[in-house]
């Protein structure tokens, strides 16, 4: 990766990657540290010093500091300090100096500051001359920044009128185009399953599951606050009926998306729904993982009716066994709570990756690409219907002629076009 050039009024980097020029702004890194997107085992400072993150905070979207209410404990042994306080993330230490926090009152409790390139010094000088301890991102992260750019940007894809890509798309030969959605494809379903396992090692497999399920009950705009809703009551609590919805909901209240959000969406209700489902279901992330190993068979009698060519999609799915699997899935994991396309989402986006994770964690490699041909082949979430569309018409076979579209086929264009916005510096 060359150089950045930056670009501090938009506080962004502009840099050159595998694919071309790509933009890197510090929202990104926000959301890297917001959703823990990185090896968080022995930490140092940028003095030496062993950091353990006990919270990483609330997300402040607002003037001041980026994260409120973090907690850390540094040092070892008898010298070992905590720290509670603000978190500032900049994309370079020098920001805090340009941006002119040391004399902003509104930073005097911050306690860590998190940047993501190398930094020229040990420590940034706060009011007073106080020294703020820094903490560089990159060295921790387990994929290149261009990586994360297209995972944002994906994010960005969210209301953009995806007919002004359609001139792109049929620019290039069917067959570049459908291999380059079956390569995408394969990158969204690696990444997904890498952060499956980090969640895994940094939180064990209960309460990585209880905060993915979580995440994605809050759809796109309260992902933030639903994640900071799981950290701070453990799965444990809401087994335990010590949690409040009403509660839960007053704790991120000035952080909810509410606007553009269908009622049946409302963070508040799909609080509700968690409740219900965990008091129906409180051993459920044992139930996945004990299901998570049953999909072995029917794969391997998919693997030997496909021979030496693709089958029809449905057909491929009978083979599989998904639509059995689905069932079991709906009624013995989430006791019947979850339906529709929110019940593929989660499928998707978090039990197949956390069980693939799981079986490659304990060597079970066949099991982990028996799961990746699952979510192949799952009946796509949540997606904007233009996307849908799009998919029809420009992701080889699937979904042409009244075929049914399918997770990878849909994830793969969505991870293509991801890339060209990143590309262009329109992903966030």
């Amino acid at each position: 990766m060359s150089d950045a050039a930056f670009s501090g009024g938009d506080a962004l980097a502009e840099l050159t990657g595998l694919s071309g020029a790509f933009v890197f702004p510090e929202r990104l890194l926000q959301q890297i540290w917001l959703r823990g997107d990185f090896d968080a085992r022995g930490l140092r400072l940028r003095d030496g010093r062993a950091l353990r993150i006990v919270r990483r905070g609330r997300w402040n979207r607002l003037a001041g500091p980026d994260f409120r209410e973090a907690e850390f404990r540094a040092g070892e042994g008898s010298a070992a300090e905590t720290w509670r306080g603000d978190v500032e993330v900049h994309l370079r230490a020098v920001d805090w100096d340009r941006h002119g926090h040391a004399a902003d009152p509104a930073y005097d409790r911050v306690v860590l500051h998190v940047v993501l390139f190398p930094a020229p010094r040990e420590w940034t000088a706060g009011a007073g001359g106080r020294r703020i301890p820094i903490l560089e991102l990159l060295p921790l992260l387990e994929r290149d920044l261009e990586a994360y750019a297209e995972e944002a940007a994906v994010e960005g894809l969210a209301g953009r009128p995806y007919s002004q890509l359609r001139e792109v798309l049929a620019s290039l030969p069917a067959g570049a185009l459908a291999a380059e959605v079956e390569r995408h494809a394969a990158r969204r379903w690696a990444h997904k399953v890498a952060l499956a396992r980090r969640r895994i090692d940094a939180a064990g497999w209960d309460e990585a599951c209880h905060q993915a399920a979580l995440e994605v009950l809050g759809y796109r705009p309260n992902r933030a606050p639903m994640l900071e809703v799981a950290e701070r009551w453990p799965l444990a609590a809401w087994r335990a009926g010590a949690v409040s919805v009403e509660e839960a909901w007053a704790s991120a209240e000035g952080d909810w998306a509410r606007a553009g959000v269908r009622p049946a969406n409302q963070p508040r209700r799909r609080l509700a729904q968690y409740a219900e489902w965990v008091a129906a279901r409180p051993d459920w992330p044992a139930r996945l993982a004990a299901l998570g190993r049953e999909p072995s068979a029917g794969a391997r009698q998919a693997g030997s009716a496909r021979g030496d060519s693709a089958p029809d999609l449905r057909q491929h799915r009978k083979a599989l066994g998904l639509a059995v699997w689905r069932r079991r899935l709906a009624e013995e994991v989430a006791a019947g709570r979850l339906g529709g396309t929110r019940f593929d989402t989660m499928v998707c986006d978090a039990w197949l990756p956390l069980l693939a994770a799981r079986a490659q964690s304990e060597g079970d490699e066949a099991g982990a690409a028996r799961l990746a041909e699952f979510w192949q082949a799952w009946t796509p979430g949540d997606a904007p219907e233009e996307l849908a569309r799009l998919a029809r018409e420009f992701g080889g076979e699937g979904g042409r002629g009244g075929a049914p579209l399918s997770q990878g086929h849909l994830q793969g264009l969505l991870g293509w076009l991801a890339t060209l916005l990143a590309r262009a510096g329109q992903g966030t």
